[in-house]
């Protein structure tokens, strides 16, 4: 039984002294890619206002979905929030192109990961908070059912990018690149 276990811990040892280091920072800038990039990407778009200067004048979509409580308050009119109402929706919308964009490309992949995952737990605390989710929404871990948005979906969201905090962007990323140019 020991040797079946040593060849075990040898095998898999060297598999992930082989794979690991690109493998799993690669597909999962992969999977970040295929499954989130258009999904926040979408998001963000609905946040722009119209016309050129749309990127530097929030929607009220936009404060809608980050402040649906202060802007139900003010009688959903924008000229009634504040500059710092403003300045939040403004960099959430920004965040929410620039962070996946870098996360895809593998550019400041530890630092967009970070970046996201704190605009996770804030879209997560908007949701429960401002939104009032259902509790459905928010789902349970234990329960059996896998389907929650919140408790489910994001706690994959969060291992994913967490993994891209702590091993990077992979041999596949401008990050690897600018590194090689540097030395």
């Amino acid at each position: 039984m020991n040797q079946l276990a040593t060849l075990h811990r040898r095998s898999f040892a060297r598999a992930e002294a082989m794979l690991g280091p690109w493998l799993l920072p690669t597909m999962a800038r992969l999977i970040f890619a295929g499954v989130l990039l258009v999904y926040f990407w979408s998001s963000a778009a609905t946040k722009l206002g119209p016309g050129a200067l749309g990127f530097v004048s929030p929607s009220a979509g936009a404060y809608a979905q980050i402040f649906p409580r202060a802007f139900e308050a003010v009688g959903y009119d924008t000229g009634q929030l504040s500059v710092l109402h403003w300045a939040v929706a403004l960099a959430g919308t920004w965040a929410e192109f620039l962070l996946p964009a870098l996360i895809v490309l593998g550019l400041f992949t530890r630092l967009a990961a970070l970046g996201m995952i704190g605009f996770i737990a804030v879209q997560t605390y908007v949701d429960i908070t401002g939104h009032m989710v259902d509790a459905q929404t928010v789902g349970l871990w234990f329960d059996g059912d896998s389907t929650a948005q919140i408790m489910d979906q994001r706690a994959l969201w969060l291992f994913l990018l967490t993994l891209l905090v702590l091993r990077g962007g992979g041999p596949l990323s401008l990050d690897r690149l600018l590194s090689r140019n540097r030395t």
